[in-house]
């Protein structure tokens, strides 16, 4: 029957301040019967040194303030209770100041400076003082903190509390913010030595200043942090108000805050079994076994009700009823990357959760797994964002009841993009052997688009945002390219001294980080004239062509159609004709005269077509009974005089089309 020390004691972790401080503990004797209830006191010894909250201290006092003023210092901290903890305070030999050793309703000890003489700041500015704190130890262990005190001259009035004591009560489960008390002090003074800010006296224990929070303006005392009525019932917390002056003066007030207690402690109940199994044939009155319940709460709020058993009567509840889940791609396999979590309020077996990944989508089950015991979702292999953007799955939350209680909740995985795809040249084409030529006529101006570079990237966002930079060029100077475009603009108007063919390195980029690229060439010939366009534009499809033959009736097609169309622009231009020499405030006699044939013109536009700009093309004009005239090029980049109907023939190479623009509009003009 003997009680032994199983480890080494601290008295000070067990109990902190706490006096006396108590371990109870219960032993049941069998045969006959009894519960006996014992306590062990673990008494304290002087194992800790006082401690001030700094080593030094620093005092304002004006040289006006009469004999028997008091100021508060820095009280010193001691973990030892009862004698052993901080008793006293000593103060070194000094003419103008005594100590005087004050005791809190809680018994600690703070020190006061006590002015006896009174200072003259012409014959000493500045005193330095030590102050020691002794608790009761045998032998006694001490601290020490320098004071310095600065004499300056100070404001005649100092600051009046309009009462030096306040009361208030709170309960201990009131919320952060809540006002607890308002102080109040005025001063007679004018401007800055009349303004007053309120503060906790330097005395005032840390444990306080966590607790509380004092508005320096106003002086509201307000709850700061968690009150519990089982640790401290009453609070001292002493305050002061200082003006503004040079010297300011200080005014000191205690507030006494009493916590009101409130059922926040659930029973505790320990039970010890003495029969087991319970024969069949016990008498009624038997002892089976002993309860022993007790309760931290006060008064009406210790009472007891004892639950005695369980059911399964509440469904598992997660925290929330959807996860949204954010994953990089290209993600390590095997990675976790949720914890679905959820509790149930019942006991034992009925308490006990399992998680399970219900196989909605086949491909979610080769992907993703879940811890059945703690929810913990893993991502079994690597995600590419260009594959699929979003999963959906839902797990099951199941409890360990019979029957079995269950709660879905659904899971949403978003596969984050990286930047991992460089841009792709889609024009012109880089996995081909054919060659792109684009064409710009000899004096075009400055900033006409020539050709437009187009790329795609599969990545999105951010990264997915290209950028056109000139790498190389045969003539820089010549041309330029649109930065987020991708368009190659003319930078100079041409010239005949320029070279015929040019050929273009565009660097294409992405914004992601790191940052991809690729790059694009593209050539360039300035054209004399509509044959030599169309020449080369023939000469780009290559020789041994599989779609040579469709090409051939493409063009048969179109050439058809045109003769259509043909005949009928001719009979609207015959029309216009005549109703133009008819209209002699648009025309003169002497133009009709000059630029008239033999019949209607034959205006065909030879353009570029796909990524090439609209605006892009040469006009001739023909005589409606020659297959060899010569070629009359108008000014290029001109759009059409009015809307013109267009047929489309493709060539041979992907990308490349002849567009054939019949017109009959109105003549040339002498200036054109």
């Amino acid at each position: 029957g003997a009680l032994l020390v199983s480890e080494r004691i601290d008295r000070e972790e067990l109990c902190g301040a706490l006096s006396p401080c108590s371990l109870s503990f219960e032993i049941v004797v069998e045969n006959p019967l009894e519960l006996y209830s014992g306590a062990v006191e673990i008494q304290d010894i002087n194992d800790n040194d006082p401690v001030f909250p700094s080593s030094q201290a620093r005092l304002e006092i004006s040289e006006s303030v009469a004999a028997g003023a008091r100021f508060p210092l820095e009280s010193a901290q001691d973990p030892d209770v009862g004698i052993n903890s901080l008793q006293t305070y000593q103060l070194s030999a000094n003419p103008h100041f005594a100590l005087d050793v004050q005791t809190r309703v809680d018994g600690s000890k703070y020190a006061e400076l006590v002015l006896e003489k009174e200072l003259d700041r012409e014959e000493q500015r500045e005193l330095h003082l030590v102050l020691t704190a002794l608790d009761g130890g045998s032998p006694p262990r001490s601290a020490h903190v320098q004071i310095h005190i600065d004499v300056v001259d100070a404001n005649d009035n100092a600051p009046v509390f309009n009462q030096s004591t306040y009361k208030a009560s709170v309960r201990e489960n009131t919320a952060t913010g809540t006002l607890v008390a308002r102080i109040s002090a005025y001063d007679l003074d004018d401007g800055p030595n009349g303004d007053i800010i309120y503060s906790f006296s330097s005395h005032t224990p840390a444990k306080v200043r966590e607790l509380f929070a004092l508005d320096s303006a106003t002086g509201e005392l307000r709850v700061k942090g968690q009150l519990d009525y089982e640790e401290t019932k009453l609070y001292e917390i002493y305050l002061q108000a200082k003006d503004k002056g040079a010297v300011p003066g200080v005014a000191h007030c205690k507030v006494l805050v009493e916590v009101v207690d409130v059922n926040d402690n659930a029973p505790e109940v320990t039970v010890t079994s003495v029969y087991s199994p319970v024969p069949e044939d016990a008498a009624p009155g038997t002892v089976v076994a002993l309860l022993s319940v007790t309760d931290l709460d006060s008064h009406d709020n210790g009472l007891i009700l004892v639950q005695v058993s369980d059911v399964n009567d509440n469904a598992p509840k997660s925290s929330q009823d959807s996860y949204d889940v954010y994953v990089l791609e290209n993600n390590m396999p095997g990675i976790p990357i949720l914890n679905v979590s959820a509790t149930d309020p019942d006991l034992g077996r009925n308490a006990l959760l399992s998680y399970t990944l219900l196989q909605g989508d086949p491909t979610v089950g080769h992907i993703f797994s879940i811890n059945r015991d703690n929810g913990t979702l893993y991502l079994l292999t690597s995600l590419d964002h260009e594959d699929q953007v979003e999963f959906s799955m839902v797990v099951q939350v199941q409890d360990g009841g019979s029957p079995p209680l269950a709660t879905n909740v659904s899971v949403s995985v978003f596969v984050t993009d990286l930047n991992d795809n460089a841009p792709t040249v889609l024009y012109p084409h880089p996995n081909t052997t054919a060659t792109y030529t684009d064409v710009v006529a000899p004096g075009s101006p400055a900033g006409h688009m020539v050709t437009k570079v187009v790329a795609v990237d599969a990545d999105a966002g951010y990264n997915a945002w290209i950028s056109y930079t000139l790498l190389q060029a045969t003539d820089p100077s010549l041309f330029s390219v649109g930065l987020h475009s991708g368009e190659i603009f003319t930078a100079r108007q041409l010239r005949e001294d320029d070279a015929p063919q040019h050929t273009l390195v565009i660097l294409l980029k992405d914004h992601g980080e790191p940052v991809l690229s690729s790059s694009a060439t593209v050539s360039i010939s300035v054209a004399e004239m509509v044959k030599e366009v169309l020449t080369d534009l023939t000469d780009v499809a290559p020789a041994n062509d599989p779609r040579k033959h469709v090409t051939f009736y493409l063009i048969l097609a179109v050439i058809l159609v045109s003769a259509a169309f043909f005949i009928t622009m001719l009979s609207v231009g015959i029309f216009k004709c005549y109703k133009w020499r008819q209209s002699k405030e648009l025309f003169n006699s002497s133009r009709s005269t000059l630029y008239r044939t033999s019949g209607p013109f034959h205006h065909i536009d030879a353009v570029r077509g796909g990524l090439t700009p609209p605006n892009f093309y040469h006009q001739v004009y023909l005589t409606t009974d020659s297959r060899q005239s010569d070629l009359l090029c108008k000014k290029p980049f001109t759009s059409s005089p009015l809307g013109s109907r267009q047929s489309t023939m493709r060539n041979g190479e992907p990308g490349l089309y002849h567009q054939i623009v019949g017109t009959a509009s109105r003549l040339p003009t002498p200036a054109e």
